[in-house]
Formats: C-alpha cells, sequence, structure tokens
C-alpha cells in the first residue's frame, strides 16, 4: 500500500521528532539533577555545617535573600541577560536567540534550587525550543520554523508530565488559522516528540503527579454542586493572584535595576517562606505530596496560611525577575485549598475537593482549559472524577474567560500563544 502524499509530508519529520523529544528530556532532566544537587547544598550541608536548621526561619530568609542578589547579578552581567522578563513569557514562545540560554539555564539552577516558588517548565520549554530551532534550521532549511517549535514544545511538555497526552491537549489550544491541516495531521509530529520526550523521562526519573488522598468513594449528586462550588472558589482566589499581578510587577520594576528588584524579591519571598515554613518553598511537587501524606497534621487555618503564602510567593516570584513557570505552584495552592475545603466541609471527598480547587486555580492563572483540566485529574489518578471534573469546569471558565491573563503584555511584542 503506497502513502498518500499528506502521509509522505509527515514521514520525514518522524526521525527529526524523535530526537528533539529525547533530547528534551534529557535536558531537562540535567537542569532538574543539577538543581536537585545545589539544592541539597543550600538546605541539606550548609545548615548542617553551621549548625542550625535548613527549615528554620532565618535560614530560610538569608537564604532566598542571596538567591535573589545571586539571581540578580546573572541577569545584570551574564551575556543575553537571561532572556526577556519572564513576567511577560508564556509556556510556548518563539525562539530566543542561543546566545541567551546559558545565563537563563544558570538563572533557573539557582532560583529551583533555592526555594523559589516557581516550577522549571517556562525557562526549559524556552532553552528547547531555542536549540530545536537552531539546530534543525540548519540541519533541514526547509522546514518551517513553527515545526521545530511544536516539536520542542511538545517533547518538553511531555518530559515534564511524563505522557504525551499533556503536550497533544496544550497544543491543541494553540491557535493554527495559517494551517489548514487537519488537527491530527499537525498534530502527528509533535506527538512522536512528546511521546519519546515522556518515555525518556519515564524510564530514567518516574515522574508523578498523583498525591496520597483516599479514593473517590463515587458519584452523589450533591457532589455535582461541591465541585462547582470549590472549582469556582479556587478560580476566584487565582483571579485575585491574577489582578495583583500587574501591580507587583510594576512596584518591582521601579527598582530599575535587576539586582536591585530580584535582591527584593528574594527578601520578600523569605519572610513569606519564613511565615509559611519549608512547605510554601520550592516550584512544590514533592511539598504537595508532603502536604496530603500529612493531612492529619494540617488543621484548616493552616491550610488556609499555605495556600495564601504560597499563592504571594508565585506572584512575587512571578514579577521580580526570577527565572520559572507558574504552574506547578499553582497545583500546590489548589492542592492545599482542596485539603482546605475538606477540612471545613468533611461530607465533601478529598480527592473531589483537591482535584476541583487545583482545577479552579489553574483555569485562572493559565486560561488552558484542557491542561488544566489534565493536571487535575493527574493529581487523583481516578476515571471516576473526570466527570464531575468536566461539570466543574464550566462555572470556574465562565468567571476566568475575557479576564487579564497573569501576564504582562509588552507593547510591540507578540506573545508565545498568539505567534505559534
Amino acid at each position: 500500500m503506497t502513502l498518500t502524499p499528506q502521509a509522505r509530508r509527515l514521514a520525514p519529520l518522524i526521525l527529526p521528532a524523535l530526537l528533539v523529544g529525547v533530547g528534551s528530556s534529557l535536558l531537562l532532566l540535567a537542569l532538574s539533577w543539577v538543581s536537585d544537587r545545589l539544592q541539597d547544598v543550600l538546605w541539606d550541608r550548609l545548615p548542617d555545617a553551621f549548625g542550625v536548621s535548613g527549615t528554620s526561619a532565618g535560614w530560610i530568609l538569608g537564604t532566598l535573600t542571596s538567591v535573589g542578589l545571586v539571581v540578580g547579578l546573572v541577569v545584570w552581567k551574564v551575556p543575553g541577560h537571561a532572556g526577556p522578563d519572564p513576567a511577560t513569557t508564556g509556556l510556548v514562545d518563539p525562539p530566543l536567540p542561543v546566545r541567551v540560554l546559558p545565563g537563563l539555564a544558570l538563572a533557573v539552577v539557582i532560583g529551583l534550587a533555592g526555594g523559589v516558588s516557581l516550577g522549571p517548565e517556562n525557562p526549559i520549554t524556552a532553552i528547547n525550543i531555542a536549540l530545536a530551532y537552531a539546530l534543525g534550521m540548519k540541519a533541514m532549511p526547509r522546514t518551517p520554523a513553527a515545526v521545530w517549535v511544536s516539536l520542542a514544545a511538545a517533547g518538553t511538555v511531555g518530559a515534564l508530565f511524563g505522557t504525551p497526552v499533556a503536550a497533544a491537549l496544550i497544543l491543541s489550544e494553540i491557535r493554527a488559522d495559517a494551517d489548514p491541516r487537519p488537527l491530527w495531521d499537525r498534530l502527528f509530529a509533535p506527538l512522536v516528540a512528546a511521546g519519546a520526550g515522556s518515555l525518556t523521562t519515564v524510564l530514567i526519573a518516574h515522574p508523578a503527579f498523583q498525591v496520597d488522598i483516599a479514593p473517590y468513594p463515587g458519584p452523589q449528586l450533591i457532589d455535582v454542586v461541591s465541585a462547582m462550588v470549590i472549582s469556582s472558589g479556587a478560580a476566584l482566589v487565582g483571579l485575585v493572584a491574577v489582578h495583583a499581578f500587574p501591580y507587583v510587577h510594576r512596584a518591582f520594576r521601579r527598582l530599575g535595576h535587576p539586582v536591585m528588584m530580584l535582591t527584593a524579591g528574594g527578601l520578600v519571598l523569605g519572610v513569606l517562606g519564613a511565615v509559611g515554613g519549608h512547605l510554601t518553598l520550592f516550584k512544590g511537587l514533592t511539598e504537595m505530596k508532603e502536604l496530603t501524606g500529612h493531612a492529619d497534621e494540617h488543621d484548616a487555618a493552616n491550610l488556609l496560611l499555605l495556600a495564601l503564602v504560597k499563592l504571594a510567593a508565585l506572584v512575587v516570584a512571578g514579577s521580580c525577575g526570577f527565572r520559572g513557570g507558574r504552574i506547578f505552584p499553582a497545583v500546590f495552592v489548589g492542592v492545599a485549598l482542596g485539603m482546605l475545603a475538606h477540612a471545613l466541609v468533611g461530607s465533601v471527598p478529598a480527592s473531589l475537593a483537591i482535584t476541583c480547587a487545583v482545577l479552579g486555580i489553574l483555569l485562572a492563572t493559565t486560561r488552558q482549559g484542557w491542561l488544566s483540566l489534565f493536571t487535575a485529574a493527574a493529581v487523583a489518578m481516578d476515571l471516576a472524577l473526570l466527570p464531575l471534573l468536566c461539570v466543574a469546569a464550566l462555572p470556574a471558565w465562565l468567571l476566568a474567560t475575557g479576564r487579564p491573563e497573569m501576564l504582562i503584555e509588552e507593547e510591540g511584542r507578540t506573545t508565545g500563544r498568539a505567534a505559534a
């Protein structure tokens, strides 16, 4: 059987997609490995050497302030200044110049290791897109630039979430007005890259989003109401942070210099970390598992404190100049809010409350419906919750759609979602 012309156009992209997917995963794993080693030094070995606790308020305050100073120096002095202002960038943006990448990688590693409340998703996606574009255009110059962007974005998202499904869902939300091809033709090569990236990560690192919560006991009519109320409440909390984001960004920009901005940001994050404790530091994935694993140690007041401190830290870190993504820490906020809802109304199953709160907070902060739905479902990994999550997404989306995003629009600059 001969291939159709459409299939013959897709087949040559299989090998490049595999290479980009595997390479995207390996770069993510390398960056994570380096930041983990540095984190061990900053939060375990150095405190032990000085005879203090790495979770003490003083150490948290001093470390985050110092991390802000160091990242500020990187942004100021390293060629390329670690890329554009991260408050203006999304998950998938046009390729950066390669000269920017060393500074960006260094700033990300220091921030991740230093306890900054941001994830690796935006910077590592930007790094992989830039490398795939630069190398791909040399190897296959006739291939459209958008192909390399989509391959690297898909490979990185697949690696981040450990499944190609997340990449397919995110890419399906990117407008493709100039591309008349069927959706699966557009997604074919990116799905190859996402599959290669996710398999590489799973085989090496075994990532998992799932938290330790009691399984969902089964649907009841009242659960529909609970799901919509919790997702809407979480979305409203997220919208408060979105509304505050440009004001906080403007306040830091008035300082006028990256070292001043990031040192001040690190100081504020240190104060927040000292108030909220070690669970409110870092990107939040390990911390949310620790939170749910010791749920009986946290009452409603403490859960509210954790959620608000983490959300404030996310706004500060994202607006003062630290390089990082906002998805992972937002998931922690959703988990804490869901546990709060369960603590206040014990008849609401914890799994339902947590997944709906994650859904609501992500819809408000990312405006990506499929990503929010997928991430919420991945937290519990219970298919019985999926119909309720689909219903819960509707009122939360009505609250969020059409409102400003957690993104600063720079005049004359095209955002990644539109450019892609």
